[in-house]
């Protein structure tokens, strides 16, 4: 059952973020007076589908994206048979350059306004919730926060003149207000007030690393635990909360791991509490100092509800996607310029699946925020002007806007025969990669 509802929730997510991107595409296509020869789920070969019009409507064998075949225009289909006769009308090699940038862009776009739409209703549904506090709860050992002199007790005040009233300001200040900025933080250390400055070179990308700090009023949550390994057999269940490992007090992933890690091949003593129970357990980790479980640390302190109107709603929506639109270009630049490992930060299908079902388990919000995440995620990766995705092709469209001429179609044809088989050889390592860590 776990299976299926993990196929199901990986469906729903992936064709609903495919089906808006390629609408934008057929839509704009449409609106420009361009025969659509095929809607596809899916790069060929052709699985089934329906043709209606003049348009096949169906489902292809690749799982990677999909694509809308629009006539007179070298994609994904390799095909090339218009390449033998003129220009037709409705084709778009016989379209202006701007008509044939709209067509191009506009799946990004809708995937855009489907993240805004998603914040929109969650915000104006629910809400924010903010962790009310400033404090320090826990430095983590030798992160870079350590290393700038943060202590267990300190309260942050400000980053950069910018005030900080609860803990959630702190990591948007790091990744999207100060995104290049050194960090100068003033906090209250007892009865003093200090600033300590951290260069950006020792802040770590988020899909990277952490900082190294928590708010106060931690507990650690055991979030998943993997079938046949240590902790399953131990008797953990998913939803523990663990008190105590080898008779020392736990309130966190960081002190959970450390203590593991520094016990592999030796029984541990655990106290965790289920529900209104608690319950004494005896685990042995692996020579790798593992036990197989997922350790998330949840804060447990006061929450700031924060409510929006309608129109409120909307323009924070359109911030949301914004702050997750430079995260995600921050992460993928430094991935290029090598300091982020490609393997940590990038997740295929597998990965996709188990966090959908995870965020559906939680709520209906908290998967549809996963949605609007995934969406944004996926406009960025288009538009990078890599051949055989959106980016590419808007690349060749703005050459041809600068010289007044086009690429040659058969210098098309290659550069999008070449990016097709990049674009696979990159799924099948994400695959691959997804398979090793599972």
């Amino acid at each position: 059952m776990q299976f299926l509802d993990t196929v199901f929730y990986f469906v729903i997510t992936i064709g609903v973020l495919v089906f808006v991107h390629e609408l934008g595409h057929f839509l704009a296509a449409k609106a420009c007076r361009m025969r659509v020869d095929r809607f596809s789920i899916g790069f060929p070969p052709r699985a089934f589908g329906k043709k209606i019009g003049e348009t096949d409507y169906c489902v292809s064998w690749i799982p990677i994206g999909g694509y809308v075949k629009i006539a007179g225009m070298i994609d994904e289909s390799f095909d090339t048979e218009f390449l033998n006769h003129e220009p037709q009308p409705w084709e778009f090699r016989a379209k202006p350059v701007w008509q044939r940038v709209i067509v191009i862009s506009a799946g990004v776009i809708m995937n855009l306004f489907l993240a805004v739409g998603i914040f929109w209703g969650i915000n104006f549904v629910q809400g924010e919730y903010h962790r009310q506090t400033t404090e320090v709860g826990y430095v983590v050992e030798n992160s870079p926060a350590q290393q700038l002199g943060f202590k267990e007790g300190d309260k942050i005040l400000s980053v950069n003149g910018e005030k900080i009233e609860h803990w959630d300001q702190i990591q948007t200040a790091m990744y999207v207000d100060f995104v290049s900025d050194d960090l100068h933080w003033t906090i209250e250390r007892g009865n003093t007030t200090t600033t300590l400055t951290s260069p950006r070179s020792s802040i770590p990308d988020i899909s990277d690393g952490i900082f190294g700090l928590l708010p106060n009023q931690t507990r650690a949550d055991i979030i998943e635990v993997l079938k046949g390994k240590p902790a399953d057999k131990a008797g953990f269940h998913q939803g523990d909360v663990i008190l105590t490992l080898n008779h020392s007090p736990v309130i966190n992933q960081f002190q959970a791991t450390q203590i593991i890690k520094a016990n592999a091949g030796k029984a541990i003593d655990a106290t965790v509490q289920r529900g209104s129970e608690v319950k004494e357990l005896t685990v042995t980790p692996g020579n790798d100092g593992l036990i197989g479980v997922g350790i998330e640390s949840k804060y447990t302190g006061p929450l700031l509800h924060v409510k929006y109107s309608f129109f409120e709603s909307f323009p924070k929506g359109v911030s949301d996607v914004y702050s997750a639109t430079v995260l995600f270009v921050r992460s993928i630049w430094q991935i290029i310029i090598g300091k982020a490992s490609l393997s940590k930060s990038v997740g295929g299908p597998i990965k996709i699946a188990q966090i959908a079902t995870r965020t559906a388990e939680i709520g209906v919000a908290s998967f549809l925020g996963f949605m609007a995440l995934l969406s944004v995620s996926l406009a960025v990766m288009n538009i990078l002007p890599f051949p055989a995705l959106d980016g590419g092709h808007l690349a060749m469209l703005i050459y041809e806007g600068i010289f007044g001429k086009p690429i040659p179609q058969r210098v098309q044809q290659g550069i999008q025969q070449a990016g097709v088989v990049l674009l696979l050889t990159f799924m099948a390592f994400v695959i691959y990669n997804d398979i090793a860590g599972f």
